[in-house]
This record gives structure tokens, C-alpha cells and sequence, in this order.
């Protein structure tokens, strides 16, 4: 069974970049059709997805963060990492990776999250 685990530094600073990566066990990020993905839960809030990369490498991203976010893969070590530039305490949230088979033929592969604060 496919494993996701989330990594990231925890406590970021406003105005700057976090970066996430997520490490994937059990399967290959570039097993076709399969799309690997970042969601974000707020306080308070429901999930918002905030983009995916596919099996090909192409990235697809929420219109209401594309200008701050980047998604990009290593397949060497099989992770995928999320950039969230200009964070502010808005952005503190738990954030979670997770697969998806665009055909439908399984369910979703979660992380069990990790929480990123925004403060100074």
C-alpha cells in the first residue's frame, strides 16, 4: 500500500517561503495516472486543495494561490515538494499531500498532515 509522509520546518516566519516535501513508500510517483496532491485544512475552515503534480510531471494549481505556489517532484527520491511563497498567520494550517488515481479505481492515499505556523 502507497505511504505518504509530509516534512517541513513547523514555524515560518511571515513573508517567507515554506517549503514542504512529501515521501511517498509503496509506489511510484510515476505509476500512470496517478496524481499526487497538496491540501491545506485552516482553523476553522474546510479543506482547500491547493494543487497537484501528475504522473507525467504536469502541475495543476488552485487559481486562488497559483502565484504563490509551485509544485515540483524529485523521482530520484520519489517525493514531491509544495513552495508557498509570501505566507502570512492566514496561511498557518495543517497540510496534507495525498495520491490519486485519475481513473478512479482506488481510494485516496493521505498523509497524516503537518501543521505549519505563520508568526513572528
Amino acid at each position: 500500500q502507497v505511504q505518504l509522509q509530509e516534512s517541513g520546518p513547523g514555524l515560518v516566519s511571515p513573508s517567507q517561503t515554506v517549503s514542504l516535501t512529501c515521501t511517498v513508500s509503496g509506489g511510484a510517483i510515476t505509476t500512470d495516472y496517478d496524481y499526487w496532491m497538496w491540501i491545506r485544512q485552516t482553523p476553522g475552515k474546510g479543506l482547500e486543495w491547493m494543487g497537484a503534480i501528475g504522473y507525467s510531471g504536469v502541475t495543476y494549481y488552485s487559481p486562488s494561490l497559483k502565484s504563490r505556489t509551485s509544485i515540483f517532484r524529485d523521482t530520484s527520491k520519489n517525493q514531491f515538494e509544495l513552495a508557498l511563497e509570501s505566507v502570512t498567520p492566514e496561511d498557518t494550517a495543517v497540510y496534507y499531500c495525498l495520491s490519486r488515481d485519475g481513473t478512479g479505481a482506488r481510494g485516496d492515499y493521505w498523509g497524516t498532515g503537518t501543521l505549519v505556523t505563520v508568526s513572528s
